[in-house]
């Protein structure tokens, strides 16, 4: 039922199991997020593609030593339990060693971003 959520399981299981990439259902949400996962340097790569007649991304994984580069993630904001901020409630995740996606009026963006664009939104999830 939650999109979200199984995506990023999705990629995190990958990543401890050694995989170069994982294929999810794609949403324009989630290609947003993997996007934003991208140019964070948490994934190699984002393409769309069709498998079997329906599309897919597939995404590439980022490992540092042969040890992925992602070693936890939580959900924050699930479907029964909606957790949103102000700019000024945005807070680090793991000493500024991890992100928090979020989804702002300005789009999919981290907390970093979202600061630095003065806007606030709905926390999805923190990964580090």
């Amino acid at each position: 039922m939650d999109q979200i959520g199984n995506m990023i399981n999705m990629i995190k299981n990958a990543n401890r199991v050694g995989r170069e990439s994982v294929s999810v259902p794609h949403s324009n949400i989630k290609f947003a997020i993997a996007n934003c996962l991208k140019n964070e340097g948490y994934l190699k790569s984002v393409s769309k593609k069709s498998k079997k007649g329906f599309p897919v991304l597939d995404l590439g994984l980022v490992y540092l030593d042969k040890q992925p580069k992602i070693t936890g993630v939580e959900r924050i904001s699930k479907l029964s339990r909606r957790v949103y901020v102000g700019v000024h409630d945005i807070k680090t995740s793991r000493g500024d060693r991890g992100i928090i996606v979020l989804t702002t009026p300005k789009g999919v963006l981290t907390n970093k971003q979202a600061r630095k664009e003065l806007v606030g939104g709905e926390v999805l999830f923190k990964i580090w």
